[in-house]
């Protein structure tokens, strides 16, 4: 449709041209003493016409001419430009192939050029982000090479080029190199310059994941268990970790954190600075209340940090606790039943008739009778759990309180068989 439309105009413009060159009877005289030019009309027309271009066309060109030195400084710097632009995009290929010398070679290429456009007045509105770039590069490589010094120059070239408030893409820059430089003094295991470098860092940006990651790693090393288990939370809210890897994670710097604990007072902070989640842990708790009782803390206690652990144990409708961890809870609240209450020994009875198959259970209840002075009961119930524990702790324990016993009733052969058969089961283990 368009080009009907042009054809029609060029056929009005064609008609209106003959109708009026067609029957111009006008003529142009001049007067050019003592000379007279007469001259068509039409004629004029064609040469004011042919004149205006040939005076355009000169023009035009005595520009070009003129334009030809500044056409060819600015060929020359967009030749510069892209060689500066081909020598980081080499490092970065290079670097990414794991041939380090050529890389630094090729940023630094890419720096001298950026500087060369730079003092000619020629700098690139993004010059300052791809000199900190190629300063990186070189700094990475550098490191790849064990290169410290000049790894080290170039990070702090790479500092100096952005400042410290700009746009948010520059700023982005700053951060990068804090981090790199963070996870490169990890890589030479030096921690207080890697917590150093992270504490430089913006509050958002050292919440980050990669941050929180290297935080995670320079705390271990410096034995910050404290600041590494806070981390370790932050890690697992952000998913950095499988929920499995979490929790392990977490386990093991809280059973440091307790184990690094020097008297009762000093394990109720830590105990209390855990998350109910973690104190509901059985790795956690056991460790805890072996490590309270160890360090001469009340039993009432060491009993209150089992009691989740106890009830999850006990209850069938939970999931069945580990064979190694069962056995430790057992440990555990055996050797914090001194002064035991009625509660808990309404608790360990009840439990041992809800599972009267369980050897466990028969030991326990029998040393908490022991500790209530209801010696008929605990001999029976020792006398069933020597026979069917598969524990040989547990086991020798149990003929051990049997000669014990024995001896208070003044039976020397019977208490002579059970120690006999407590020293078997200490050889055995």
């Amino acid at each position: 449709m368009r080009a009907a439309l042009w054809f029609l105009a060029l056929f009005g413009a064609a008609v209106a041209l003959a109708l009026f060159a067609g029957n111009n009877q006008g003529t142009v005289t001049v007067f050019w003493p003592p000379y007279r030019v007469d001259l068509s009309l039409n004629l004029v027309v064609v040469l004011l016409l042919g004149g205006f271009t040939l005076l355009y066309a000169a023009l035009r060109g005595l520009s070009a001419l003129l334009q030809l030195p500044l056409q060819a400084r600015r060929w020359r710097l967009q030749q510069k430009e892209r060689a500066m632009h081909g020598a980081l995009l080499d490092a970065l290929s290079q670097m990414l192939a794991g041939r380090f010398l050529r890389a630094r070679k090729a940023a630094e290429s890419a720096i001298e050029q950026e500087k060369a456009l730079e003092d000619a007045r020629h700098g690139l509105p993004h010059g300052r982000q791809l000199r900190t770039l190629a300063h990186l590069v070189a700094a990475e490589s550098s490191h790849a090479l064990q290169d410290r010094s000049t790894r080290e120059s170039h990070l702090q070239l790479a500092l100096d080029s952005i400042p410290e408030r700009g746009p948010a893409s520059i700023l982005e820059l700053r951060e990068g190199a804090q981090l790199r430089a963070a996870r490169w003094s990890l890589d030479e295991r030096d921690a207080s310059t890697a917590l150093e470098r992270l504490s430089a860092l913006p509050a958002g940006t050292a919440r980050r994941t990669l941050a929180l990651r290297a935080r995670l790693k320079a705390t271990r090393l410096s034995h910050m268990t404290e600041q590494a288990l806070e981390t370790a939370r932050l890690l697992g809210k952000h998913r950095a970790f499988s929920p499995a890897a979490a929790e392990s994670i977490v386990r093991g710097l809280a059973v440091e954190l307790i184990n690094g604990a020097h008297d009762p007072s000093q394990l109720q902070r830590i105990w209390l600075g855990l998350e109910s989640a973690e104190r509901a842990m059985p790795e956690i708790a056991v460790q805890a209340a072996q490590r309270l009782s160890r360090l001469g803390g009340e039993a009432a206690q060491v009993r209150a940090w089992l009691l989740p652990v106890w009830e999850r144990m006990v209850d069938p409708a939970q999931p069945a606790l580990p064979d190694q961890q069962a056995l430790k809870v057992v440990q555990a609240l055996e050797a914090s039943l001194e002064g035991l209450d009625a509660p808990w020994l309404a608790r360990i009875e009840a439990a041992q008739q809800a599972n009267p198959r369980d050897a466990r259970l028969q030991y326990l209840s029998a040393v908490a009778c022991m500790q209530r002075e209801l010696w008929g009961k605990a001999q029976h119930l020792f006398a069933q759990a020597a026979q069917q524990l598969r524990d040989a702790p547990l086991r020798a324990s149990a003929w051990r309180h049997l000669a014990e016993l024995a001896g208070q009733r003044g039976d020397g052969a019977a208490a002579a068989h059970a120690w006999q058969q407590a020293a078997l089961q200490h050889a055995a283990d």
